[in-house]
């Protein structure tokens, strides 16, 4: 009992972190948006073309695009066939959800940390910066690629408490969260 407890207070630290960067993550959306909106209106306008504009909306796009997959991730927002999926049980889906994360999940991420730790190490033993605009944050964004996987690895986590408590019974399944939600 006190074991499911402690999953269960590490769970929802766990989700409640992934949910306040998500959100906060995604006011950047917001700032990409209007930048992008600047850059058309000087072109067109005015006709002033930014390289550093057109640039921070692409180092936007990517911060939002790292910053925010372990809220995807949390919220079932990646892409999934699910010709089977929606219609196995609840404990079905628990079962290959645990097994996407731990067979799927966690060796892609090791791999993706893997395959970038020597690009990461490469852009901060010079400081990397823009070549065109000089923007010199080249290298923290190649650094978003470790935190990406950081941060995708403790919402694994977090899945796969999850899905372990449904198997176990000590969870109410997600599916009837939400309809109890709608319904309400």
């Amino acid at each position: 009992m006190e074991r499911t407890m402690r999953h269960s207070a590490l769970l929802s630290r766990l989700d409640t972190f992934t949910e306040c960067l998500g959100r906060a993550v995604s006011w950047l959306l917001l700032i990409m948006m209007l930048v992008q909106f600047a850059i058309v209106i000087l072109r067109y306008a005015f006709n002033i073309n930014s390289i550093v504009a057109q640039e921070s909306v692409m180092f936007l796009h990517a911060v939002v695009f790292m910053l925010a997959a372990s809220y995807t991730l949390k919220h079932d927002g990646h892409v999934r066939v699910d010709i089977f999926y929606r219609r196995l049980s609840m404990r079905g889906r628990a079962w290959i959800d645990l097994l996407g994360t731990l067979l799927l999940l966690f060796p892609v991420l090791i791999f993706i940390a893997a395959s970038s730790l020597g690009y990461v190490a490469k852009s901060w033993a010079i400081l990397e910066r823009s070549p065109d605009s000089g923007i010199p944050v080249v290298f923290l964004l190649k650094s978003l690629i470790l935190v990406m996987v950081v941060l995708l690895s403790l919402q694994g986590i977090a899945q796969m408490i999850r899905q372990v408590m449904m198997l176990r019974g000590r969870m109410p399944s997600i599916d009837t969260d939400k309809e109890n939600h709608n319904s309400a």
